[in-house]
Order: C-alpha cells, then structure tokens, then sequence
C-alpha cells in the first residue's frame, strides 16, 4: 500500500513540477535585447552630377551586406546606436568611356550614332562602415515591428575595374587610379518587418580630380533600394 501511495504521488507531482518550469521558461523576457544585428541590402545605382552627355543605360545594381553592433541608448531599449563593418558590390552601365592612353587614364563621352559597343561599365568593390541612430517599435516580446534608421557610411574602395566591348577592341582595366578611394555619404533605412526601403547620398565625388572635355567630373552615388535585417 505504502508504495502505492508513492506512486501515486509521485504519478501527481511530476507533471506539475514539469509545468511549473515550462511556466517559468516561459515567462523569462529578454530585457536586454538587441536587434538588426545582421543586414542584406540591394540597390539601384545612379551617377548624380553627371556632365552634359553622360548617360546611363540597362540596369545598374549593388549588393550591400554586413554586420552592425546594436547598442540601445535608453531602458525600453528602442533608441540605439548602430555601427558595423561591411562590403559593398556596384556595378555602373553607362556611356562614359575610361580608358587609358600613355599609362594616362582618359574619359570621354560614346557617341550611340558612332560607335558600336554592346558593353560599357564600371565595378567598385568598397569596405563599408555604417554609423547608425536607430529608432524602432520593438519590444522584448514584439517582433514584427516598425523601424527608422539615419546615418552615416564611411567606405574605403579597395579595388575596380571598367569592361568595354566593342570597337575598335575590347579592353578591361584595373584599379584605375582616378577613382576616389574614399567614399562616404548619408543613409536612411525605413520600413516594416522584413521590407525596408533604403536611400545612400553620396557627399564626395566617385573620381579623383578627373575631367571631360576640360571639365570636373564631380560625379557622386545615389543609390535606392530595398535592405533586409536580421537578427
């Protein structure tokens, strides 16, 4: 009898106990949470400042990805400061020829009526990191939520290169020298849940004292399109 009634209470409390940690499980709350600790960006890339001629053409595109640390500056932990390290993919198609003569790097403008070519183009390949406040609508237990970020990127362009096909001859060049190698401008993220639209303005020049037609060519970015975050 005696070990009846064990089993018996043993049969009753077990699951009690066992209910009583999955309550307490459930009712821990992430009071210092962070948040968007990971972004994927793609934009649409345009040259602002163009000179007279300069156009673009097809489809111009970049992939933005990266890594931010979020520190929230205040208790409810919906106001914080974002900075992170990334790398950042552009291409340009447009009708602005660079090209090299004497070791001496050119630009010019091709004449659609004049000259054949079927490619014509420029990729930037940049070390990004952005500066960030953000503001959100988050909670510790709310995950779907509202989100607005500004900012700053600082980038330093490691390396480029410009394809050009078409006559007289296709040619590819390296790391031409007249890119700016320092980049930076200002951002804005904005959205809700996974979709978030996404503006970079350029400040500074893409070229580094360059010139067309015995003008500067004080091209800048401007790049707009759709950035994903997560955790």
């Amino acid at each position: 009898m005696k070990y009846c009634l064990l089993l018996c209470l043993t049969l009753f409390v077990t699951p009690m106990v066992f209910a009583q940690e999955t309550i307490a499980y459930k009712s821990v709350v992430d009071s210092l949470y962070r948040e968007d600790q990971f972004y994927l960006g793609v934009t649409y890339n345009l040259l602002n400042n163009k000179p007279s001629g300069v156009s673009q053409n097809s489809f111009s595109s970049g992939i933005h990805f990266g890594i931010i640390r979020d520190m929230p500056i205040n208790t409810r932990r919906n106001k914080a400061i974002g900075v992170g390290l990334g790398v950042s993919l552009n291409a340009y198609n447009h009708n602005l020829l660079i090209s090299k003569t004497n070791n001496t790097t050119t630009f010019s403008v091709l004449d659609n009526d004049d000259t054949d070519y079927s490619k014509n183009k420029f990729y930037t390949y940049v070390i990004e990191l952005p500066i960030e406040f953000r503001w959100r609508t988050s909670t510790p237990t709310e995950y779907d939520f509202w989100r607005i970020y500004t900012g700053f990127k600082l980038g330093y362009q490691f390396a480029n290169d410009t394809k050009y096909k078409g006559s007289p001859e296709d040619f590819r060049l390296n790391n031409v020298d007249a890119f700016n190698e320092l980049q930076y401008g200002l951002t804005l993220s904005a959205g809700y849940i996974t979709w978030n639209f996404h503006l970079y303005y350029g400040l500074n020049t893409l070229f580094d004292d360059a010139q067309i037609n015995n003008e500067n060519l004080d091209v800048s970015e401007i790049k707009i399109g759709i950035m994903f975050y997560i955790l």
